[in-house]
């Protein structure tokens, strides 16, 4: 994406307590932000100000905000006020580029495409473009994806449900070129991100991505990822033990959740070793 000179942009302020910073930036993103930015205040306050290239929709703005907070265990009084105001192309894209560094993940760097990366022996460089897509590998959740899938696939079948930017997939398909890639997402503005994110990493001729959920007719796979939410996860649960012939990777899973999660794959008769990982209050589980 290009900025253009003299157009104007939106900018939403949001008043938040830092406690709450994960969860707004998450839900602004969300909500169609294309990049957010934290500034402190005193007294554990501070505001994050989300930049958008359109008038964003107040009440989806709200809805997200109020959904994230409902993920994360906070009330509604973490985001006491937002304030939408317009401002002239200041090239805060390219401002905003410079502070999103490469991440190293396990055997991956997740890179956005401007950055320049020295070849490192055994290292996979995944470039992902920001965009409206959750999953740059910066945030918990998808780190410890990345990290279940170079410690348990091996090759062969994966599949990634809910797959944001597709940096999921990419990870598999550059890790192991031979194998059979899927990939889906309900979103399919999201679905057309991450096949732009294949195509920037030269691997979409091996992922098949698709609109929509868990399907009776999905093929299963060795390997399967969701990267999700706690709710989402246990509405799917059996469709995606059904869908695993090997691993489950289940990650968006907030510590307070992860008894309900355990009790549901019980009630589903899976048994066996369930592997927890965890950063910070997120938790991933492998099956």
């Amino acid at each position: 994406m290009q900025d253009q000179p003299g157009r104007m942009w939106y900018a939403l302020d949001v008043e938040i307590g830092l406690d709450a910073r994960e969860a707004v930036e998450y839900a602004l993103m969300e909500a169609g932000a294309l990049g957010t930015e934290l500034h402190e205040q005193a007294a554990a306050t501070a505001s994050v100000t989300a930049y958008f290239p359109s008038l964003p929709d107040r009440e989806q703005v709200r809805a997200a905000l109020h959904e994230a907070l409902r993920i994360y265990g906070l009330p509604s009084s973490a985001v006491p006020d937002m304030r939408l105001r317009e401002i002239e192309n200041q090239d805060w894209l390219a401002e905003w580029k410079k502070s999103w560094q490469p991440v190293e993940v396990g055997r991956f760097i997740v890179a956005p495409p401007w950055s320049e990366i020295a070849p490192v022996a055994d290292r996979i460089v995944i470039r992902i473009e920001p965009g409206m897509a959750f999953g740059t590998g910066t945030h918990e959740t998808t780190r410890l994806c990345l990290k279940a899938i170079t410690r348990f696939f091996r090759g062969g079948s994966l599949l990634d449900v809910g797959t944001g930017s597709g940096i999921l997939a990419i990870a598999a398909a550059k890790a192991f070129p031979g194998s059979s890639i899927a990939a889906c997402d309900i979103d399919a503005e999201a679905i057309a991100i991450a096949v732009e994110n294949a195509r920037l990493n030269e691997v979409a001729s091996q992922i098949s991505f698709r609109t929509g959920s868990l399907e009776e007719a999905t093929p299963s796979a060795d390997c399967v990822c969701a990267n999700l939410t706690a709710d989402v996860i246990s509405s799917l649960l059996p469709e995606l033990v059904n869908a695993s012939c090997g691993r489950l990777v289940l990650s968006g899973i907030l510590d307070s959740q992860v008894d309900a999660i355990v009790d549901g794959l019980h009630n589903l008769g899976v048994s066996g070793n369930l592997i927890t990982m965890q950063e910070g209050e997120w938790v991933a589980l492998v099956v």
